[in-house]
């Protein structure tokens, strides 16, 4: 199979079931940034490989399961309207996110100020992979009633995941969290 075909050099592409829209389409946006959060979160936990901590591969497990589940969102938003969705996201994926929320935050100091993205190279890429997931949300939301609800939901929950991660990872690893002053 080619990589390429040339189908999308004039400026369109296919959405599932092969309906051809220009590349700027509402659509498109809010899967291809899906799919640049997935991106910008493999990149984040690229970092975590060669580190060790207590429970790195309890997380590594639960970016597993969010890259995938990120990817057949993408699939879903890439779904014309009126036609049938192949994998629909349930909420089970939502109270999920809600928990490893949860059960991470439990682990960290409380905070008192907004704190600064950045510390261990994996927490800043989390930090960078949030903001990615807000703006996907965000291309979603313009989608109106195109969208199950749901989407909405788990793209809101995954960057609060991801702040939370981010913050877990700082923590185990002894990145350094900078707080804003005014």
């Amino acid at each position: 199979m080619k990589i390429y075909t040339r189908t999308g050099d004039e400026g369109t592409t296919s959405l599932i079931y092969g309906k051809r829209v220009p590349k700027t389409d509402p659509l498109v946006e809010a899967y291809g940034t899906c799919d640049e959060a997935n991106s910008a979160i493999g990149l984040g936990i690229s970092h975590l490989h060669a580190e060790s901590f207590e429970g790195k591969d309890e997380l590594l497990e639960a970016f597993r399961r969010i890259q995938t589940v990120l990817f057949h969102v993408g699939a879903e938003l890439a779904t014309p309207a009126g036609k049938e969705v192949k994998w629909t996201l349930e909420p089970k994926e939502i109270r999920g996110l809600e928990e490893w929320i949860d059960q991470y935050d439990a682990d960290l100091p409380a905070l008192t100020n907004f704190i600064l993205p950045g510390g261990h190279p994996a927490a800043a890429g989390l930090h960078f992979a949030r903001t990615v997931t807000r703006r996907a949300e965000r291309a979603a939301i313009r989608l109106g009633d195109h969208v199950n609800p749901d989407v909405i939901a788990y793209l809101n929950r995954l960057s609060d995941f991801l702040f939370v991660a981010a913050r877990y990872v700082n923590t185990r690893l002894g990145g350094r969290e900078d707080v804003l002053h005014s």
